[in-house]
């Protein structure tokens, strides 16, 4: 990497001279703030070191113009002053780590090779989200319905803010979309997002995925890795289905949180770390709660500030919209809505009543683009077993049912579809193969209790 040492110490100076070039990375030394101010200005730099107490400008003082310069450049701060309060000033102004004085280069060396693994995959993450944008454009929440513009005022509120957010709704409603919305529209919208399914990880591998791992620290981690709480330090880590984190995990999560400080597994030393939390679920973390499987001190701690993402069927006015909007993801240069979709192909998706949410809608309209081509989508281009003919004959079949009764026939259809396989049932509906079975296992409990 290329580095920029600045500190007033001329033993020091000399010393990293020679060692950080050793170290595999080329270097410029600095004897005080202002030269290094200077350097920052006129070059680009992967990391700076700098010493927090330099005549003239401080470390803090350097940092806080680097940010302005160059917010994607890490910065390591020197400190004879092993304090909570000069680590929290310096993370406050997105420095990434501090060391102690005095420091063994082992230390240095460790902690360069965490800012060159974290500057890697944060390099992956953009290339990958220009590549996703090229192609569907930047993601955004469609609708102007009145509970949409509800959810947009919320998010204008809390995104300047560093607080913790809770976003509850239903699996597929597009909760990561508000997400990231939130990061977008906050001051770290430069910064990383780093989005990951709780529910979807082994829970073998939850914490090293979240917090890391040192080279040995179990049978397969052949190699040092930065978790992903390292990886959005400075943006926003969304944690999704928050709910399906198992207790153990919650207890860890609950410490990180509010310390604000990660330990990789198979390490003693802690990790500073400066990252905002905005959290997901479709279940009712109070009820998780009473049952004992939540923390409740960890759903006071994520549930700083709500907000509520509406079912596809609670803003049905809405959906013409998102079908042309995912139209243009399967057709790019799509045609006007008139030109797309037909007055009855528009009354079957309005009048359905989505129990996959916005993801069934996207699997909808695939399914109908590959059907009809390039000419319009009729209501003979969408899936057999969709449709408002049938939803009614089943629904005067059976009279009034509930949201649970709809979600289940939803899964049995699914599987009926796909021969009962139960992982084809999970892809379809958009949920994880642990929520299926979750819920197959509660309705054999129901049935077996009455």
């Amino acid at each position: 990497m290329a580095l920029l040492f600045a500190d007033d110490e001329r033993s020091l100076q000399e010393l990293m001279k020679l060692e950080l070039p050793r170290m595999g990375h080329t270097v410029t030394v600095c004897p005080d703030g202002e030269t290094a101010v200077a350097a920052i200005e006129k070059n680009n730099y992967d990391c700076i070191i700098v010493d927090l107490d330099m005549p003239g400008l401080t470390g803090i003082d350097v940092i806080a113009k680097l940010k302005e310069q160059s917010p994607d450049t890490e910065a390591v701060i020197l400190t004879g002053k092993s304090t909570t309060e000069s680590a929290i000033a310096a993370l406050r102004y997105g420095a990434f780590d501090y060391l102690t004085k005095p420091c063994k280069l082992v230390e240095i060396e460790a902690l360069l090779r965490r800012v060159s693994d974290k500057r890697k995959l944060t390099k992956q993450y953009h290339a990958v989200k220009r590549r996703l944008e090229s192609i569907e454009g930047a993601p955004k929440l469609i609708g102007d319905s009145k509970p949409m513009e509800q959810v947009r005022r919320l998010i204008a509120r809390v995104a300047p803010t560093e607080s913790t957010v809770l976003i509850r709704g239903e699996t597929g409603a597009g909760k990561e979309l508000v997400a990231r919305a939130v990061h977008d529209q906050s001051d770290r919208a430069a910064a990383p997002f780093v989005a990951i399914n709780c529910g979807a990880l082994p829970e073998t591998l939850i914490e090293s995925e979240l917090f890391g791992h040192a080279k040995g620290a179990f049978t397969g981690a052949d190699e040092h890795r930065v978790g992903l709480f390292e990886v959005a330090n400075g943006g926003t880590i969304f944690l999704d289905e928050i709910g399906e984190l198992p207790k153990a995990m919650q207890a860890k999560l609950l410490r990180v949180l509010e310390s604000r400080e990660i330990r990789r597994v198979g390490e003693n030393k802690t990790v500073s770390i400066n990252v905002r939390v905005v959290c997901a679920t479709h279940r009712n973390i109070e009820d998780m709660v009473a049952e004992g499987d939540f923390r409740e001190d960890l759903m006071y701690r994520i549930n700083t500030f709500e907000i509520h993402l509406p079912a596809l069927r609670e803003r049905s006015a809405d959906i013409p919209e998102l079908a042309v909007h995912l139209l243009k993801r399967f057709r790019p240069g799509a045609k006007p809505i008139q030109q797309q979709l037909s007055d009855d192909a528009i009354e079957a998706l309005t009048s359905h009543v989505w129990p996959g949410n916005v993801r069934e809608l996207a699997n909808v309209i695939e399914h109908a683009t590959i059907l009809c081509d390039e000419g319009p989508i009729y209501a003979e281009h969408l899936p057999r077993h969709f449709g408002k003919r049938q939803l009614t004959g089943a629904a005067k079949s059976r009279g009034p049912m509930t949201l649970r009764d709809m979600e289940m026939e939803a899964i049995h259809e699914s599987l009926e579809r796909h021969d009962g396989s139960k992982p084809k049932a999970a892809e379809e509906l958009g949920i994880s193969l642990k929520t299926l079975y979750n819920k197959l296992n509660s309705e054999s409990g129901a049935k077996n209790a009455a």
